[in-house]
């Protein structure tokens, strides 16, 4: 009887142990939590596409954690639309806090297209169909070639190195206000593939933080 009660006992202590953590900040998470969490991928909600290698994990858990509704909706909007049927411009899904955007082009040299970062949303970004080259890195590397526009919420910048991906409808890309990118390049000088890429902005939330007081 004694041995089946600290059995129990034993069980209910790391459940409670289990919940705590699950009630931390992601903040305080050790890099193997976060990397579970992130692998796990019940925040994509459905969503195929793998998430690129470039994806900050613990700045998607911590955004996440903030207002998961909104990730959720983000998510399921890309996963419940006929992507390739969605008309270009603005797509309301919940006011200024959730909207998409839709745009189709064929990518620019890479001399044409500045490096961009912004601040109060993290942009999710998917190329539904055809492909083109994505420079980022961190924004404390880069040089400001035009200041800050609030109303726009981006800031132009310039880099002399960066990290180069390809953007296909195999993955997709989250970009965090830490982050500078420069979107929209051709693959190649003699690409001229048509691109349809949806940008999902979600706002952020300023809450206190272990990690950013």
């Amino acid at each position: 009887m004694k041995i089946q009660t600290v059995f129990i006992l034993s069980i209910l202590l790391i459940m409670a142990a289990c919940n705590n953590k699950k009630g931390e900040s992601p903040a305080q998470w050790s890099e193997t939590e976060v990397s579970e969490w992130y692998s796990e991928g019940e925040w994509q909600h459905g969503f195929n596409p793998i998430p690129d290698e470039s994806i900050n994990q613990r700045e998607m858990a911590i955004q996440y954690y903030r207002n998961p509704e909104q990730w959720k909706k983000a998510f399921k909007f890309l996963t419940d639309q006929n992507l390739q049927a969605l008309d270009t411009g603005r797509h309301e899904l919940e006011g200024t806090e959730l909207y998409a955007t839709v745009h189709e082009y064929i990518p620019k040299a890479a001399d044409s297209v500045d490096f961009e970062s912004h601040r109060k949303y993290a942009h999710l970004e998917y190329v539904a169909s055809g492909q083109e080259k994505i420079s980022m890195l961190p924004i404390n590397e880069t040089i400001i070639t035009t200041p800050y526009n609030e109303e726009k919420d981006v800031v132009y910048l310039s880099a002399i190195e960066a990290d180069e991906r390809i953007a296909t409808p195999e993955k997709f890309f989250v970009f965090f206000p830490t982050d500078a990118y420069q979107p929209s390049v051709k693959v190649n000088p003699q690409d001229s593939t048509h691109v349809k890429k949806i940008v999902v902005k979600i706002k952020l939330y300023d809450l206190p933080r272990e990690d950013n007081p």
